[in-house]
């Protein structure tokens, strides 16, 4: 005796279809954050490591008890 196969009604199946669309999109958007994140992570990084040697050159130049001033660029001594 053949079995009879049951099928989901027309507007069901384009709910489901259309909802699992929507979440695969939404993973893929997720994703693409994550590598714009990575990529900012290593801009930053990359910034860290320009300020760390232009930090060590006024070091050097201006002495490790130095404080510049963002401000104006005066440069004071600690106390």
């Amino acid at each position: 005796m053949e079995e009879l196969k049951n099928y989901v009604l027309q507007e069901e199946l384009d709910k489901i279809q259309a909802m699992n669309a929507d979440f695969s999109k939404a993973k893929m958007a997720l994703g693409e954050l994550e590598l714009n994140k990575q990529g900012i992570l290593n801009q930053i990084n990359a910034m860290r490591q320009d300020f760390y040697e232009y930090e060590k050159m006024l070091i050097t130049k201006y002495g490790q008890d130095s404080v510049i001033n963002l401000q104006t660029g005066e440069v004071t001594k600690k106390t």
